[in-house]
C-alpha cells in the first residue's frame, strides 16, 4: 500500500536515526544527505537498503546517486510504490 510523503518522511527519519543516531526531526526533506546530515555513502546504502525492505520497494544502485536530498528520497519511494 503507498505511503503519504509525511509517512514516508518519518519512516526514513526513523531508519536514518537507526543508522547515524541523528534525531528523527533533524532529518527534514529539504536536507541533503552529505552536506546538510554528514552522512557517507556506506551508510547511505545501509539506509537505501533498510528503505527498500521498510516500503517495498526496489531502489536500485545507479539511482541512488540521484538521491541528494532527504525529500528526493521521498519521492523516489512514494513514486516506486504506486508503480
Amino acid at each position: 500500500m503507498a505511503q503519504s510523503e509525511a509517512e514516508v518522511l518519518a519512516g526514513l527519519a526513523e531508519i536514518v536515526n537507526e543508522e547515524t543516531g541523528l534525531e528523527t526531526d533533524a532529518v527534514e526533506a529539504g536536507k541533503s544527505f552529505t552536506d546538510d546530515l554528514d552522512i557517507d555513502s556506506i551508510s547511505m546504502m545501509t539506509i537505501v537498503v533498510n528503505a527498500e525492505k521498510k516500503f517495498g520497494v526496489k531502489i536500485p544502485d545507479d539511482d541512488v546517486k540521484d538521491l541528494i536530498t532527504v525529500q528526493d528520497a521521498v519521492d523516489y519511494i512514494v513514486k516506486a510504490q504506486q508503480a
